[in-house]
């Protein structure tokens, strides 16, 4: 089922449900309702006829974006491909008749690490226990409706899951009783050859020898058009105003920062007296000043050097207890920071060996030793590397059940509130490098602190490095009277642009999907824009930018059925149609010439290939070459080929020798390697998508 697994690992994607480790949505379960989903004037997509529905296709793309973090059109991306697969599965499960038992659901079930590796479920023997998990079902049945309810859906998915199973395992079957294809297959595996080749490279010849004009271009592509993508595709010009901070905004931020380190005077409105405000060096109430006065809040955690900031963190680490540094600068920010506190040792690196036992808190279910076995096993291993200290990494290796294991029993730096009260105890009072034996509820640690470092609480008052209200407000007016005019004026974009200084970027074949264009990230408002049956070409519109600032946007070409990379495609084009004068040139001149006599020609050699199997793509001194080698199996021996056009040029080959195996036979029906091959699951569906007659609506909706 090593197909399935990654057919599923591709067109499905498993959330869990905390504490109950429930299959969540599967797409391919989702397909058939949409649970009370009114529907739209045009549905978001659909597949010889049957509707993907909104309300499911949504929910599915939430739950992907929390899982995964994704953008919205990512997500879109994803989930559509998903849901169309499975319903292309699905039409081909249904023409089928195809059904699952309780055996195909319990091998899905049992497929599932996330099940499988759950305590609840694993048997005595250390496996997982179909039985054990169908028993879950049934008390959370009485238990809990709530998750009941949501398994039955899961079920469902389940079973959808376990029908395309038996889909896949119909179809490879059938491939694999097909003799020929058995038979081609033990001949590639078996025969390798050598021949002779002279080729002719394309480039020997000038291509200002052979004229394509842009008519053959067009003739070839609609000929050709299947080979090419077509889609609706937009070209645009625009401008950015970037708001961005000044220098003034930086200076006058490090003036307000500068003004409440020290204590100030200010005179109060209201009491018509004068207040003494207290300074961040002076105030006692630390956390009240930071959450006043600092665009982040306050942080009571200990850091280490490393910690700090890059640039400053020997000013910073050196400072007195109650010493105030800044303001300096720090990614984006400008700061003042305050040293509240010093640990001397209060980060600790250790290396351990923990020596588990059977009711240990880890419960490693491999463990099976006693307490007792654990304790003796660590008191020998401890006075072993008390003699040897250098044969601490490999009893590492050979003996220990907790992390590190991987290190060599590096498990890195800790602070005392991130590690087990006794450990951090006994190392803080401990040398480096001195061994210690400590019993914790997880076992027996042999462990030595291997490096200590001083942590300090630092108090810091941040402020963002961001623009003010004048410089804002100067960008919007730039923006606005740039539109203004390009609106009002007879002058052209460019024109006005380039009075103003201003930088004009285009962008080229936007597609209707597209989120983030060149120089400007996450802007989908700016698409959906392009793609309105109301936008038309010289169209001028401002458009708010995500990370602040404004682009006028100017709509220079609609193409609704155009060309994907008209460029590339032409350019290659035009290459394939100078290739293929080429050809047809030296087939003509050379068809009769002899070997050695185009390679004296030609200027080139002939070139001898050894042991070429039929699953050969390069030939070597020559390239990819797919059918040149095709061409090679098909001689007989001592036979030389007519003229061949490959990829990079004109050859002609002599097979000199075959080399035949025929004792080394294979079983095709066991050899995993080989029946992918034959069967590949990514190709059978994207062939069943392009037989499909799929309708796609995302721009509408996102």
């Amino acid at each position: 089922m090593a197909v399935l697994g990654k057919i599923r690992e591709k067109s499905i994607f498993l959330i869990i449900v905390i504490g109950l480790a429930l299959f969540a949505f599967i797409i391919s379960g989702a397909i058939g309702s949409d649970y009370g989903n009114i529907g739209p004037k045009e549905p978001i997509g659909q597949v010889d006829g049957e509707e993907v529905f909104l309300n499911n296709f949504r929910s599915l793309v939430e739950q992907d974006q929390k899982v995964n973090g994704s953008s919205t059109i990512e997500s879109v991306n994803k989930v559509w491909d998903q849901y169309i697969q499975s319903l292309v599965l699905k039409s081909q499960i249904d023409l089928l008749e195809i059904d699952a038992g309780r055996n195909q659901i319990e091998q899905v079930v049992s497929s599932d690490q996330n099940l499988t590796k759950d305590s609840r479920f694993i048997n005595e023997a250390g496996f997982f226990d179909f039985g054990l998990f169908t028993n879950f079902i049934s008390q959370i049945r009485d238990q809990n409706p709530s998750a009941y309810e949501s398994w039955k859906l899961q079920e469902s998915n389940i079973i959808s899951s376990a029908k395309q199973s038996i889909y896949f395992d119909l179809v490879r079957s059938g491939v694999f009783n097909l003799k020929n294809q058995q038979k081609i297959i033990s001949d590639f595996k078996n025969t390798k050859i050598d021949f002779q080749y002279v080729k002719i490279p394309f480039s020997y010849l000038s291509d200002t020898l052979f004229i394509v004009d842009d008519n053959e271009i067009d003739n070839y592509i609609k000929k050709n058009n299947s080979d090419y993508i077509y889609k609706p595709i937009r070209n645009i010009e625009y401008v950015v105003f970037f708001e961005q901070p000044t220098d003034e905004d930086e200076k006058q931020i490090r003036i307000q920062l500068e003004s409440i380190i020290n204590d100030r005077i200010e005179y109060n409105e209201v009491s018509k007296l004068n207040d003494t405000l207290i300074g961040f060096a002076n105030t006692n109430e630390i956390f009240e000043f930071v959450e006043r006065n600092s665009d982040t809040p306050f942080d009571s955690i200990y850091l280490p050097k490393g910690r700090l900031s890059k640039e400053y963190s020997e000013l910073l680490f050196n400072l007195d207890i109650g010493e105030v540094y800044g303001p300096y600068k720090d990614l984006g920010s400008l700061k003042i920071s305050k040293l509240l506190d010093r640990k001397i040792d209060g980060s600790i690196r250790a290396s351990q060996i923990l020596i588990s036992y059977n009711s240990s808190a880890n419960q490693n279910l491999n463990i099976n030793r006693s307490k007792d076995e654990a304790k003796k096993l660590a008191n020998d291993l401890f006075f072993k590397i008390r003699r040897n200290p250098k044969s601490f990494s490999n009893y590492v290796q050979e003996f220990s059940d907790g992390a590190g294991k991987s290190t060599l029993g590096d498990i890195g730096f800790f602070q005392e509130k991130n590690v087990l009260p006794e450990i951090f105890s006994k190392l803080s009072k401990s040398r480096i490098g001195k061994l210690n034996l400590i019993e914790t509820d997880f076992g027996f640690h042999i462990i030595k602190a291997t490096d200590k470092q001083d942590v300090l609480l630092m108090a810091n008052v941040v402020k963002n490095i961001i623009p003010s209200e004048e410089t804002s407000n100067k960008v919007f007016r730039n923006a606005t009277k740039f539109e203004m005019d390009l609106l009002n004026s007879d002058e052209s974009f460019n024109s006005l642009a380039e009075q103003n200084g201003y930088n004009i970027r285009r962008v080229n074949e936007i597609d209707r999907l597209d989120e983030t264009l060149p120089g400007l990230p996450n802007q989908r408002a700016i698409v959906q824009w392009l793609f309105n049956e109301n936008t038309e070409v010289g169209m001028i519109k401002r458009f708010n930018l995500s990370f602040g600032g404004y682009a006028i946007v100017k709509v220079i070409e609609i193409d609704k059925d155009g060309l994907v990379s008209s460029n590339e495609v032409i350019s290659s084009v035009r290459r394939k149609l100078i290739n293929q004068k080429k050809s047809n040139y030296i087939l003509n001149s050379d068809s009769n010439s002899k070997m050695l006599d185009i390679a004296a020609k030609y200027n080139s050699e002939v070139i001898n290939a050894s042991l070429v199997s039929g699953f050969d793509q390069i030939l070597v001194g020559a390239g990819n070459e797919p059918y040149v080698i095709g061409v090679a199996f098909s001689l007989d021996k001592n036979e030389t080929s007519e003229l061949i056009v490959g990829n990079e040029g004109v050859y002609k080959i002599k097979l000199t020798n075959i080399y035949s195996n025929s004792e080394d036979e294979i079983d095709l029906n066991k050899t995993d390697d080989f029946s992918e091959i034959i069967f590949n699951a990514n190709n059978l569906l994207e062939a069943l998508k392009d037989k499909a007659k799929i309708i796609d609506n995302r721009h509408l909706y996102y």
